[in-house]
């Protein structure tokens, strides 16, 4: 008799802990599933950022009073204003994953703020010269955000990496968050002639393909119509 209590027991004890296990699981899959669509998605987004060749005015899309809008990274902007200021950065890798040094110069605007703009390289700072004599230049390039990885000391004359806040204490204005990746540079309405950076590689931190991550989904969620489907085939059986 106390053989078939505690049977019983442990019958009663097992199927609760079977269901929560069933349904655990199955929220485990369908999770899964639903975290590798949204993957999928930031996929179709950023194809969507890299098909869009607009130059927007730098201020349309962002401002020098907040970080860059998600949105917004990729764009092509366009600005005008003077350098105040140059820095040779380090170590820096472009999209074709060849490492150099970087000129990076301070730009302002007429209103007040600047932004960080990767002129070329830092063997050809020497190119128009008359560039560096207060003198507007208008800007086009890539929109990309700050750096967080340093490559190299923060000196004199010198930034670790391409980073607006590593200028606080040296400008008194207002710092666009992130910089722009030059592609033209006009001044008196003349193209200045000299070699560009090509942009790293940006995939928002998603790795593969959109039909991989489809195929993912599928997998997740018939796992999870598995799991939930186990427990009856086992009854019935």
């Amino acid at each position: 008799r106390r053989k078939r209590q505690c049977r019983r027991m442990r019958e009663t004890i097992k199927k609760p802990l079977q269901a929560i296990t069933v349904l655990v699981l199955a929220a485990i899959f369908i999770a899964l599933g639903i975290w590798q669509l949204q993957r999928a998605q930031e996929l179709q987004d950023l194809k969507k950022v890299l098909a869009d060749t607009t130059i927007y005015p730098l201020a349309q899309i962002t401002s020098a009073t907040g970080s860059i809008p998600a949105e917004s990274i990729l764009k092509f902007v366009t600005t005008t204003g003077h350098y105040i200021a140059t820095y040779k950065a380090p170590n820096q890798k472009d999209g074709s994953g060849v490492l150099a040094d970087w000129e990076v110069a301070l730009l302002e605007e007429e209103g007040g703020a600047a932004i960080l703009v990767v002129r070329g390289l830092w063997e050809e700072r020497l190119t128009a010269p008359e560039i560096a004599m207060a003198k507007n230049v208008t800007v086009t390039g890539t929109l990309l955000p700050k750096q967080n990885e340093d490559r190299a000391e923060n000196i004199d004359g010198q930034i670790s990496r391409v980073d607006s806040s590593l200028l606080v204490t040296s400008y008194s204005g207002q710092l666009y968050d992130g910089f722009i990746l030059a592609t033209g540079e006009e001044l008196s309405g003349e193209q200045i002639e000299r070699s560009r950076i090509t942009a790293p590689e940006l995939t928002a931190g998603v790795p593969g393909y959109y039909w991989q991550h489809i195929s993912y989904v599928v997998v997740w969620w018939f796992m999870a119509a598995l799991v939930l489907w186990a427990p009856f085939y086992r009854r019935r059986d």
